[in-house]
C-alpha cells in the first residue's frame, strides 16, 4: 500500500496518481494553505513516519483509492454518499420541479467528482452537501430531527424511573469490601459511570417516547456488560491504580470529547458533567455547522434541551487561540470547555482549527464517540500523540469501546514538566541574586531562520560564552542550552515566560547583528548572506519577549534592557502552527 510520497523508484504515473489524490480532496498544505494544515500542525495530532502524508480515511479506502481499480468497496461507499443526499431532498424539498433540479445536480456532481476515483467518500459528501445547502438556502435541514432527538433523550435522563436505576444501591457496592468512606464513594462512582455508559447504545431513549419506562426498564439497560479490548482502559479511568486514595484526586485528566450525534449527546454530557464532578476537565468538541444529525456548535449554544446540560461551560470562539491562552483557560475553576472542530464532515484531522489542534495536544486522553471516528483513529496504521478512548455501538447492541495507547515514540511535555523546568532555572537565578551575582537573560535567534536552529543555537553559545568570559560575578541565562528534542514553540514560549516573568533578571540583553558578527569571528568564519543584518527584531520570539520585558518592566522598574530599539520589533507577528518562526518566513521561504 502506498502511504509514504512514493520515491524515485515509483512510476511517475503512481507519484502523480498519489499527488492528485491530495489535490483533489483538497487536502494539500501547499496548495490550501489556509484551509488544511501544516506538516507541523498535523504533528500535534498525528505520528507518521519520516516522509509520510497523513490521509484522513481508513487504511481500506486509501489503498482501494491507489490501487485505481474502481473496486466494489469504493463503489458501494461512493453510493451511499449520494443515496443520503438523495434522501435529504426527498424530505426537505416539497416542490416537484426544485426536487428534480436538485437531484439532478447532485448526480451531474457526483458523476463528475467520482468520475477518476479519486475522492474519499467524506470529502465528496462534504461537497455534495454544500451544494444542497448553498442551493437550497436550508441553514440546517435537520435541525427539527436534532431537537426531537434531544428533547427525547433529555426527557428520559430527568424521569424518576431513569434516576431511580442509576441511584439504586447493588448489593456489591456495600458488600464490606471498601475500607473506608472514601473508597466506597470511589466504587459508587464507578458504578454509575458505567451504568450511564451502558446507555449509549440504547437508541430508543432518543429515537422512541421513553415516559412509559419503569426504573426496571433502565435496569436491564444498565446491566449490560460492556464489550471490547478498550473496557480494560475504561476501568483504570473509573479507578486507576493508585498507593494512596488521594492520588487519582490530586491528578485529574484532561479530558477531550468528540462528541457525535444528536440524542445520545445528552448522555455524553452527562457523563461529562460526572467526570467534571470528580475534577476532571473535559474540552468538547462539536462541528462547526450542520453536518446531518451530528450534534454543532449552534446547538451546544441554543438548542432548548442540550445548552441547559452546558450551563457553566466555558465556549472557545476563537478557532486560532494560543497556547498560552488555552493554558490560561484549562487553570480556570470551569471544568468543562466546549469548541468548533472547525469542520462540517466526518472526522477531518487535516482541516480542525488551530484552537482543536493545541486542546488534542494538552489532552491526556481522547474520547472519539461514534463509528465513523472509529474508523479514522482505528482502521489506519497511523499513531497519535494522546490515547484514543473510542466508544460506538457494536453490531450485538451493546457498547462497544476500543482503545488505542499513544505512539510510543511521542514526546509530551505536559505543564508540570514545563512549569518544574522553568521553577529549576528560576531557582538557579535565585541562588546567583542571593550570591551578590547580576543575573542576564540573553535572547536571540534560535529558530526564525528556517532550517538554521543548530547554527543559530551555535552562534548563542559562543557569544555567551564569551560575555560570561568577560564579565565578573554575572548569570548569564542563554535559552539555546535548554533546548530539548520535541519542544515546539508553544512548549518554549510557555516555560519561558514563565521564567521571564519571574523578577529575578537585572538585565535582558536582545541580541544585535553586532553579536552575530563576534560569534562567526569566534568560528573564524564570514557571516554567511542569511545572517547579514539580522538581530533579535528579526526573531517572532523575541518580538514576543520584547512585548513581555515591556511588560515585566513596568512590575520591575530596576530592570535594564539592553539591545535593537524597540520600535523596531514590529515585522513579526505570529508562529506558524508548531513552528519556531514566522508564518510569512513560511511563505518567503518557500517552506
Amino acid at each position: 500500500m502506498a502511504d509514504k510520497d512514493p520515491d524515485n523508484s515509483t512510476s511517475a504515473v503512481q507519484q502523480a496518481w498519489y499527488t492528485s489524490f491530495f489535490l483533489e480532496n483538497h487536502l494539500d498544505y501547499v496548495s490550501y494553505p489556509d484551509q488544511v494544515a501544516s506538516p507541523e500542525k498535523i504533528r500535534f495530532i498525528v505520528m507518521a513516519e519520516e516522509k509520510e502524508r497523513y490521509y484522513p480515511c481508513s487504511d481500506r479506502m486509501f489503498g482501494a483509492i491507489m490501487a485505481r481499480q474502481r473496486p466494489a468497496f469504493l463503489a458501494r461507499r461512493y453510493d451511499k454518499v449520494l443515496t443520503r443526499l438523495l434522501t435529504l431532498v426527498e424530505s426537505q424539498i416539497e416542490e416537484p420541479s426544485e426536487q428534480e433540479f436538485l437531484e439532478s445536480l447532485l448526480r451531474t456532481k457526483f458523476r463528475h467528482e467520482t468520475a477518476d476515483g479519486l475522492m474519499i467518500p467524506s470529502r465528496l459528501e462534504k461537497r455534495l452537501l454544500k451544494i444542497f445547502l448553498d442551493r437550497t438556502q436550508i441553514t440546517d435541514p435537520c435541525l427539527c430531527q436534532k431537537a426531537a432527538r434531544n428533547r427525547r433523550a433529555a426527557a428520559a435522563l430527568g424521569s424518576e424511573a431513569f434516576l431511580s436505576a442509576l441511584n439504586r444501591v447493588e448489593a456489591g457496592i456495600t458488600d464490606g469490601s471498601a475500607s473506608s468512606i472514601g473508597e466506597l464513594r470511589l466504587k459508587a462512582n464507578q458504578v454509575q459511570l458505567k451504568r450511564l455508559f451502558s446507555l449509549l447504545a440504547h437508541e430508543d431513549l432518543w429515537e422512541k417516547d421513553t415516559r412509559h419506562y419503569a426504573a426496571s426498564d433502565y435496569e436491564g439497560i444498565m446491566s449490560r456488560p460492556l464489550s471490547g479490548a478498550g473496557v480494560e482502559a475504561l476501568d483504570r479511568l473509573l479507578a486507576p491504580e493508585r498507593s494512596a486514595l488521594g492520588a487519582y484526586f490530586d491528578q485529574p485528566l484532561k479530558i477531550m470529547w468528540l462528541m457525535d450525534e444528536a440524542g445520545e449527546a445528552l448522555i455524553d454530557l452527562y457523563i461529562i458533567r460526572f467526570l467534571a464532578g470528580l475534577g476532571h476537565k473535559v474540552v468538547i468538541a462539536f462541528k462547526d455547522g450542520p453536518f446531518y444529525t451530528k450534534v454543532d456548535f449552534h446547538d451546544a449554544r441554543h438548542d432548548e434541551s442540550l445548552s441547559p446540560w452546558l450551563s457553566g461551560a466555558f465556549f472557545i470562539a476563537d478557532k486560532s487561540l494560543a497556547k498560552n491562552d488555552l493554558v490560561d483557560l484549562l487553570k480556570r475553576d470551569q471544568h468543562i470547555l466546549a469548541l468548533s472542530d472547525g469542520t462540517m464532515e466526518d472526522l477531518n484531522l487535516l482541516m480542525v482549527t488551530t484552537t482543536f489542534a493545541r486542546a488534542f495536544k494538552e489532552a491526556d486522553l481522547v474520547v472519539a464517540r461514534g463509528d465513523a471516528q472509529r474508523r479514522r483513529f482505528f482502521d489506519t496504521h497511523f499513531g497519535f500523540t494522546q490515547d484514543i478512548l473510542s466508544i460506538a455501538r457494536a453490531e450485538d447492541g451493546s457498547v462497544s469501546v476500543e482503545f488505542k495507547p499513544r505512539h510510543p515514540s511521542v514526546i509530551k511535555f505536559s505543564l508540570r514538566d514545563l512549569e518544574k523546568r522553568a521553577a529549576d532555572i528560576i531557582n538557579a537565578m535565585k541562588k546567583a541574586k542571593d550570591d551578590g551575582m547580576t543575573v542576564v537573560f540573553y535572547s536571540g535567534i534560535i529558530g526564525s531562520i528556517p532550517g538554521k536552529i543548530e547554527i543559530a543555537k551555535k552562534i548563542m553559545t559562543l557569544f555567551v560564552s564569551r560575555l560570561r568570559e568577560q564579565s565578573a560575578n554575572t548569570f548569564i541565562v542563554n535559552p539555546s542550552e535548554y533546548f530539548e528534542h520535541g519542544m515546539d514553540a508553544d512548549d518554549l514560549m510557555y516555560m519561558w515566560e514563565i521564567v521571564q516573568r519571574s523578577g529575578y533578571i537585572d538585565i535582558w540583553r536582545f541580541q544585535t547583528y553586532d553579536d552575530i558578527v563576534e560569534a562567526f569571528d569566534l568560528m573564524e568564519t564570514k557571516v554567511p548572506p542569511e545572517w547579514v543584518g539580522k538581530d533579535a527584531t528579526f526573531s517572532t520570539g523575541c518580538t514576543k519577549e520584547m512585548k513581555i520585558a515591556v511588560d515585566v518592566v513596568r512590575k520591575y522598574p530596576e530592570m535594564q534592557i539592553i539591545g535593537p530599539p524597540l520600535e523596531k520589533f514590529g515585522r513579526r507577528a505570529e508562529y506558524g502552527v508548531g513552528k519556531l518562526y514566522d508564518q510569512r518566513l513560511a511563505d518567503v521561504c518557500g517552506l
